[in-house]
């Protein structure tokens, strides 16, 4: 692992991240609010780390599923109330607020996708 800077993830990540605000600022409700949103979710991470960090990839995908599913399940435990942020509107945005399983679903998804799209890019520049 070297830290390494790769303006092409890093591009896709802020690109990523301008979408997930639209998302969050225009969308209330709905599949692409609470379900691909968090499959874009994973990948906006997953880009912005390998923005910064040279490694495998699928280091990268356990790292970016690790969070992500530990966020999901500090939900099913009431994270926001023990911290005192249930009212922290960007924090309930960030942390989100409700365990769902679809969530987990999403975040797998997402990271099977970009890792998939991620070794083939790689794969096809070493050819």
């Amino acid at each position: 692992m070297t830290i390494k800077f790769n303006k092409s993830f890093f591009a896709s990540s802020l690109l990523l991240f301008l979408v997930e605000v639209c998302i969050a600022i225009f969308l209330s409700e709905g599949f692409i609010r609470h379900t691909f949103g968090d499959f874009l979710v994973v990948i906006l991470i997953y880009c912005f780390f390998r923005s910064f960090i040279q490694t495998k990839p699928i280091y990268i995908a356990i790292v970016v599923f690790f969070i992500a599913y530990t966020i999901e399940f500090l939900q099913l435990f009431n994270l926001l109330d023990y911290l005192n942020l249930r009212h922290s509107e960007l924090a309930v945005i960030i942390l989100g607020s409700t365990f769902e399983v679809t969530d987990l679903i999403a975040y797998t998804l997402g990271i099977l996708v970009i890792l998939l799209i991620d070794i083939n890019i790689k794969n096809s520049w070493n050819l």
